[in-house]
């Protein structure tokens, strides 16, 4: 254990040599210039030096007193800074929101210094999982859900319709419908393939477009490989329009034709009773807004 002077004893020294006075330390600190001297004395004859020379109208600091003060003073500020960053942690909230792997990737991490900048009061803590967490064990606060819906059990709100279309890289030159018949089509492996999931065998069935290999090319697990492979120019990508609509905008990635299809729906989920605490209103409003352009 460490063997140290009693605190009061230090905090008066600290204050008194930054001062030098022992009136203006003991203004500060609420007792008597008597009460101050009383605890430097006390502090002397702990660590058996003498730290002031005392005369009628002020106090100087000896040698000794010189080489402690300042490790006491920054000693001090750094107990102050922790207990202030304590304090604001304090009064500030965080959310969890848990979203896909992609979306994560792709949609939320981008922009968290804009829900920042948007919500100052705040913390948001991403949680990246494609498996469905369980908001009523408190996993997470809320959700993005990508799908059709009900979710039971959970308030839902839409975000956004998803949009898919043909995507690749501009260094690819790949123009038209008929250039897919001379490049790699990038897949990536759905959860579950329904009859209007926006897959390659789909597209190719609403384009009109023969000759191509609705089964061809690569094919990932996750989807923000396709994405990562497509900005590669490894391949033509039947992509989210909302998880590349960075991209898009950027001109790393272009959508050369059409026609696009129309995808699942993202969904702000979260429990019942949770609809008025201001943290999750704060959230869902940035995302809407985020989301939507507005």
């Amino acid at each position: 254990m460490r063997r140290l002077p009693p605190l009061t004893a230090l905090r008066a020294f600290e204050a008194a040599a930054r001062h030098l006075s022992f009136k203006r330390a003991a203004r500060e600190l609420g007792v008597t210039p008597t009460a101050i001297s009383h605890q430097v004395r006390l502090l002397e004859e702990t660590i058996g030096v003498r730290l002031f020379e005392r005369h009628a109208r002020q106090v100087v600091a000896t040698r000794e007193a010189q080489l402690l003060y300042p490790v006491l003073r920054d000693g001090f500020d750094a107990f102050a800074r922790a207990l202030d960053e304590l304090a604001a942690r304090r009064s500030r909230r965080a959310i969890t929101l848990s979203a896909t792997t992609a979306f994560t990737a792709r949609w939320l991490v981008p922009r968290v210094a804009a829900f920042r900048e948007a919500c100052p009061g705040f913390d948001l803590r991403l949680h990246a999982s494609d498996e469905l967490v369980d908001l009523s064990a408190g996993e997470a606060d809320a959700a993005i859900r990508y799908g059709r819906g009900p979710y039971p059990g959970l308030a839902a709100e839409v975000l956004i319709a998803d949009r898919f279309a043909p995507v690749c890289s501009p260094g690819l030159a790949v123009r038209r419908p008929e250039n897919l018949r001379d490049v790699p089509l990038l897949h990536f492996e759905w959860r579950r393939v329904e009859r209007d999931t926006p897959t390659w065998r789909l597209w190719l069935e609403r384009s009109g477009l023969s000759g191509v290999r609705d089964d061809g090319g690569v094919t990932f697990s996750d989807e923000a490989h396709a994405i990562q492979a497509a900005l590669a120019g490894q391949g033509v990508a039947l992509l989210s329009l909302v998880l590349v609509a960075d991209d898009l905008k950027s001109g790393a990635l272009v959508q050369p034709f059409g026609p696009a299809l129309d995808g699942y729906r993202y969904h702000f989920v979260h429990l019942p009773g949770a609809a008025a605490r201001e943290e999750i209103a704060a959230l869902r409003g940035w995302l809407s807004a985020a989301m939507t352009g507005e």
